[in-house]
């Protein structure tokens, strides 16, 4: 059983204390906030735009710390989850990692590719894993596209186009601020980022196009380019539009040899509308699968279930792994180097 201690009780603590409920390897022991009303167990003010608000819990069966050192010195704790804000990610990571905790720390990794590799630097050196909270990957429609692609009955991939758009968030004072958010690329569009890097390998090279809000993009479209193997036509568009009455969309269009992936979910201000999961063959069949339960907490236990399975078996994550996720940043910041300079630009 993986013990497993929670830092930082705002809307993801939440999300991934909801997510412990159920997982069966891992078992929530402590969490660490500096208000003591949460202490006691009172969350009940947390909000966020999925899941329920935040309740009154029983914390009897858990250490409740008061600072963040005081829960990495707990000998109870094998896994310390990191639900911080960005701009902490990296050294509360890293602090972790030294004091001998494997780490699960939400995305975005961290704001710059430097900090996310000193990251997976240090657990190396400390012989302890880090994962990354992607958790696109284990929502169902995702999910069973990875198992389709996997099982290889239609092909190879050949190509793809992922959408991720918002309208602006007005409620997060420094989304746009690369210093403590990241901005749209980084907070956003890594979910699809991280997505094109484990399915189809690294690209080469990005060329985007878009809209800069001060220091970062806005809103771009992206061409993926792949050396060893040119033929792939990898797309991304993401980013934040200025329409409130579309707050969310996402989705794809994933081609293989014999049959393409399509699926799509838009949250209006009235009324969500998804278009389920298809596949597409080229004998002219349209499958509908039948997808295991939806909902937001499935698919964050199932990243937690992720974690576990990596750890007993002492390898890295094919899903989770810091590699991944730091890839996942860097591409993320040659896509607004090309936007700003309107050229291609070499991602190694």
């Amino acid at each position: 059983m993986v013990r497993v201690g929670i830092a930082g009780v705002g809307f993801m603590g939440w999300i991934h204390y909801l997510a412990y409920q159920h997982a069966t390897g891992a078992k929530l022991t402590a969490f660490c906030s500096r208000s003591e009303k949460k202490r006691a167990g009172d969350w009940r003010d947390i909000q966020g735009n999925f899941g329920p608000p935040g309740e009154q819990i029983d914390v009897s069966d858990l250490t409740a710390h008061a600072s963040y050192e005081a829960l990495l010195q707990d000998p109870d704790i094998d896994l310390v989850d990191i639900c911080l804000p960005p701009d902490q990610h990296a050294d509360a990571t890293i602090a972790a990692l030294q004091a001998g905790k494997h780490v699960l720390v939400e995305k975005p990794m961290a704001l710059t590719t430097d900090q996310c590799e000193q990251m997976v630097n240090v657990a190396q050196e400390a012989g302890k894993q880090v994962f990354v909270a992607h958790v696109l990957p284990f929502f169902p429609e995702y999910a069973h596209a990875r198992s389709v692609i996997a099982d290889g009955q239609y092909g190879q991939l050949i190509g793809g186009n992922f959408k991720r758009v918002i309208s602006d968030p007005l409620w997060l004072e420094d989304f746009y601020d690369p210093q403590r958010v990241g901005g749209p690329l980084v907070d956003l569009h890594v979910h699809d980022a991280h997505l094109i890097r484990m399915l189809f390998g690294m690209p080469s090279a990005v060329t985007s196009t878009g809209r800069m809000r001060g220091e970062v993009v806005e809103y771009c479209d992206t061409l993926f380019h792949f050396d060893d193997n040119p033929t792939l036509v990898v797309r991304a568009t993401g980013g934040v539009i200025n329409q409130q009455g579309r707050p969310f969309t996402h989705g794809f269009e994933i081609h293989l040899e014999r049959a393409s992936l399509h699926y799509e979910l838009a949250a209006f201000a009235d009324e969500v509308e998804v278009m389920p999961l298809k596949i597409l063959t080229d004998d002219g069949e349209v499958v509908r699968p039948e997808l295991a339960a939806g909902g937001e907490i499935p698919a964050f236990t199932a990243e937690i279930d992720e974690v576990v399975g990596a750890l007993e078996q002492n390898e890295p994550s094919e899903i989770l792994a810091g590699e991944l996720a730091r890839d996942a940043i860097r591409l993320c910041h040659r896509q607004t180097e090309s936007v700003k300079s309107n050229t291609r630009v070499r991602v190694d």
